[in-house]
């Protein structure tokens, strides 16, 4: 089985501490990114993506307009909802539009920032 490539992928600060408390690694977001790219995800429309994480215990929203940059935003227990509110995905597919405009720019300055880290890159593929 051959493994694709994957976008250049990131995480928010505020989705990294929520992966941290809900013990969510970074090798596991690279697993859930490559089944996206493999189509294995529930698609939202407008660039957002919904998947499973954590043992089926946590749900991943995941921002992605073009295979430029792929953001986790957000993550949620099961347990306290199925999915997110129709007000959110529509901020979530805003969050999509305006990632898939993103100048070079104005990327390293949310990393520099602290704002995004980059996951899946070489230090943390397999």
């Amino acid at each position: 089985m051959s493994v694709t490539r994957l976008p250049r992928s990131f995480k928010t600060k505020y989705f990294a501490k929520q992966a941290r408390k809900a013990k969510i690694d970074d090798k596991e977001l690279c697993r859930v990114l490559q089944d996206l790219v493999e189509g294995k995800a529930t698609d939202l429309g407008g660039g957002v993506y919904k998947k499973r994480l954590g043992d089926n215990r946590h749900r991943s929203i995941i921002v992605a307009k073009s295979d430029e940059y792929w953001v986790f935003e957000f993550r949620f227990a099961k347990k306290d909802a199925d999915s997110i509110t129709a007000a959110a995905l529509d901020s979530f597919r805003t969050l999509a539009d305006t990632y898939a405009v993103l100048k070079p720019s104005q990327l390293e300055k949310l990393l520099k920032d602290g704002d995004l880290k980059e996951i899946c890159d070489e230090s943390t593929s397999n």
